[in-house]
């Protein structure tokens, strides 16, 4: 089955952009989206949405 043109818009309003995590952390993040059976990138969106609806759930002390 290929994409429907909803996925299609979805996908062609996002831009890209790059990230650099440290090694142990970026392999964490790669084992946990596998056994999630989802992306790093989900994930990392997921995060992002959810600090900027609330940022007071990250505190950076």
């Amino acid at each position: 089955m290929g994409k429907d043109k909803t996925s299609d818009k979805r996908e062609a309003d996002k831009k890209n952009t790059s990230l650099r995590l440290d090694r142990k952390t970026l392999k964490a993040l790669k084992i946990r989206a596998i056994e999630e059976d989802t992306s790093v990138q989900k994930i990392i969106e997921r995060l992002v949405v959810a600090y900027l609806e609330n940022p007071s759930t990250l505190n950076d002390k």
